[in-house]
């Protein structure tokens, strides 16, 4: 992949992902002879890359250095402590090319497999939602959505629990299969009791006696809900395909996070502004907020000798840092970057627990073994993750996918250590919250002083769309003082909350995503001036690019990311649209390495011409606006309406080349409307939704039905000026 490549001075090619240097040679030079370098010395290919290496910085030393010369590949391992080649002749190469699998990027592999897997748990949970919903007597209230949405959560851990080894091998597929499909309703009912009940409290006669006390609340008895009729479709789905049909180990809880959420009805996901994030957008946003700078000291840690005299102590100090660490998404969502921080924090953890492992196992004392084995342990908690989602569905998605994480993190430090404990009952607390991050006290959840990093993906609700309420809590946000808060997007609340949250503890460091609106045009002197002017800096940020989610539904939007804290970094950053990394000294609201000049909406222009006025505006719900093919069907009906109909021209036509028309009766007499009848019921429908159903401004324009509610009809040669262009313009109207 191009984006992978990184193009250093004098190297022919480095893939940063997997930090392979390539040197490549013409067909004619011997990879194992010196050559004369500009400087007169003498060496080969492989000593001359590995000689570049040298002028890398840390984080950039090759693990490979691959030497070519279109005859034959010469592999060298940087780790190996003999630096001889791995040769492959090109004419082998395509029975030999697995030998060069280390060039991809196997993180990337492996996202593409647990996708594909978690793509199918989501699908199967679709389906199960949607077969459970025509049970209920009133699917569309908010308690049948509400008790659906619990229910699909509660068997989905039921799913995972039983293939994870949380619960015995399908002991959930075998208890439910001894009830018929009548009586699987009140199994789950018996189940859901006994997994919040401690083994000591239950009913000894109870079927499901031997599952094990989940607790953390997942199944809390005081949470009522409503369970339908199973009907055989049901049945099948849940037992036969989520169940025998399917292993749910391997579903990565990022991505099932966004898929299970997928479920929800589409249009009250577009409503709610909710986008899903994939892994590498997250990655975008936390790898430079802490992920980067954790990553190179613990790198810095592992690459010492083992012997060295305090690389262990500086280990445990790594892992105690780590632990203390603390992290806020305030519109998280199903929890994606939670629960993404939260498995990149316990990999890292997973390597000081290998090594601490080591020097535990060297130990000859077993005294001294046993006193030490008790000071290794998982460290990072759940506990420290905070959230707030005000969709409840999402808040039970995302507690789900943070267990389910844990549980597997859990897993694989067992599967590498001697380290590690019974996952059940739960004992860490997901502290996610279920409310409106914008009128939320965001101390209540989580205390200004105890929180590092403020992360996250913020609906996305450009300013003219926002619904009544959206604007009212522009207003609680940003009060009755500031200006012009009608051309906010409904994002600027997150960005101002976190600038005066973070007054509290200016330590702390905040990125968000959001659609590039955030920094064009007039938002940055209506939002980031204010907010710059009361000392917040911008330290790194991802300029426009394409948005990308793991959703069934992908958002169509171009987004930025922004990095910003009181704090002042001294490497800051931004990335162009092409990816291409620009080192910079500062950056302004625009993403530029300009002064703070911003652009302000005026009112009357600076020379003596004409304003710009906004043409026509019908205000009709789209009735007097017809297609090329309806208008065509109309004048078959009503022959003498073919004068009126008028070619009607927006940013979309224009643009685009499509054909609109217009039937503009503005002009006619009442005897030419009496003669058109078909007319007349166009207009009378006009007024009749303007009446009723257009809102009191279009109340207002009912008696005069036949005119707009702005006219600026040309009679003579015009200058079109389309409000909204393409990107791909070399200027901007």
């Amino acid at each position: 992949k191009t984006k992978e490549v990184v193009l250093l001075p004098f190297i022919d090619g480095y893939i940063a992902t997997t930090k392979v240097l390539i040197e490549q040679k013409s067909s004619s030079v011997d990879l194992l002879k010196p050559e004369k370098q500009s400087d007169g010395s003498m060496l080969t290919p492989f000593e001359q890359a590995k000689r570049y290496a040298t002028n890398l910085r840390y984080g950039l030393m090759p693990r490979w250095i691959i030497v070519c010369n279109f005859k034959e590949f010469h592999i060298y391992d940087m780790d190996s402590d003999e630096l001889k080649p791995s040769i492959i002749p090109l004419n082998e190469l395509v029975d030999e090319y697995y030998r060069l699998e280390f060039i991809v990027d196997q993180n990337i592999v492996n996202i593409k497999k647990q996708y594909k897997v978690s793509k199918e748990a989501g699908d199967l949970v679709g389906k199960l939602y949607e077969a459970l919903a025509k049970q209920y007597i009133d699917p569309e209230s908010d308690e049948s959505a509400h008790s659906l949405n619990v229910l699909c959560v509660r068997l989905v851990f039921c799913l995972y629990a039983e293939d994870a080894g949380l619960f015995e091998k399908d002991q959930f597929k075998n208890y439910l299969e001894k009830y018929t499909v009548n009586g699987m309703r009140n199994g789950l009912i018996e189940l859901f009791k006994i997994l919040d009940t401690p083994e000591n409290e239950r009913d000894p006669y109870s079927d499901a006696i031997d599952f094990p006390y989940v607790n953390g609340g997942l199944f809390k008895k005081e949470e009522v809900i409503t369970i339908p009729h199973f009907t055989q479709e049901i049945r099948t789905i849940l037992l036969d395909e989520a169940s025998g049909g399917f292993d749910w180990r391997n579903i990565n809880p990022t991505i099932f996070g966004a898929l299970f959420e997928s479920t929800l009805n589409p249009e009250t996901r577009h409503h709610g502004g909710m986008h899903y994030t994939s892994v590498e957008n997250i990655h975008k946003v936390i790898d430079p907020l802490f992920l980067d700078d954790l990553r190179n000291e613990l790198n810095g840690y592992l690459s010492l000798p083992r012997s060295h005299t305090w690389r262990k102590r500086r280990l445990v100090e790594f892992q105690n840092k780590i632990s203390k660490l603390t992290f806020f998404d305030p519109a998280c969502g199903s929890g994606n970057f939670l629960t993404e921080t939260y498995i990149s924090l316990r990999k890292m953890e997973n390597q000081v627990i290998t090594e601490l492992q080591y020097y535990l196992d060297i130990v000859e004392n077993q005294i001294a073994m046993i006193e030490t084995k008790d000071s290794i342990s998982i460290k990072v908690s759940i506990n420290n993750f905070y959230g707030i989602e005000i969709n409840d569905f999402a808040v039970s998605v995302a507690r789900t996918a943070m267990w389910i994480a844990e549980s597997q993190m859990m897993q694989e430090t067992m599967n590498l250590t001697d380290v590690g404990s019974a996952f059940l009952p739960l004992k860490n607390q997901v502290n996610i919250e279920c409310g409106n991050a914008i009128t939320y006290d965001w101390e209540k959840i989580v205390a200004p002083s105890e929180l590092n990093y403020i992360m996250g993906n913020p609906p996305f609700l450009g300013a003219r769309i926002k619904d009544v309420n959206q604007k009212k809590d522009i207003h609680f946000v940003f009060g009755k003082d500031w200006e012009c808060l009608g051309d906010l997007d409904y994002v600027s609340c997150w960005y101002k909350k976190a600038a005066d949250y973070m007054k509290k503890n200016t330590s702390i460091k905040t990125a968000l995503v959001s659609t590039n609106s955030i920094c064009q045009g007039e938002t940055p002197y209506i939002l980031w001036r204010p907010l710059i002017n009361s000392g917040i800096k911008i330290n790194y940020a991802y300029k426009t690019f394409r948005w990308d989610s793991e959703a069934k539904i992908k958002a169509k939007v171009h987004c930025v990311i922004v990095g910003f804290s009181y704090i002042d970094n001294d490497d800051k950053f931004v990335v162009d649209s092409d990816g291409r990394i620009n080192k910079l000294e500062y950056i302004n609201a625009y993403l530029s390495d300009l002064t703070d000049i911003y652009v302000k909406s005026r009112n009357e222009p600076y020379f003596d011409v004409p304003q710009i006025g906004i043409g026509n505006k019908p205000v009709d719900h789209g009735y007097y606006l017809f297609t090329a093919e309806r208008k065509k069907e109309f004048i078959k009906k009503q022959p003498n309406s073919s004068i009126y109909f008028k070619k009607w021209l927006g940013a979309d036509e224009f643009i685009r080349g499509k054909e609109r028309w217009c039937l503009w009766l503005g002009d006619c007499t009442p005897e030419e409307l009496l003669s058109m009848p078909e007319c007349i019921k166009l207009i009378n429908t006009v007024r009749d939704w303007r009446e009723n159903d257009g809102g009191s401004d279009a109340k207002k324009l009912a008696n005069t039905p036949t005119h707009f509610h702005v006219e600026n009809i040309p009679h003579s040669v015009y200058l079109l000026i389309p409000r909204v262009s393409s990107e791909s313009y070399l200027y901007i109207p």
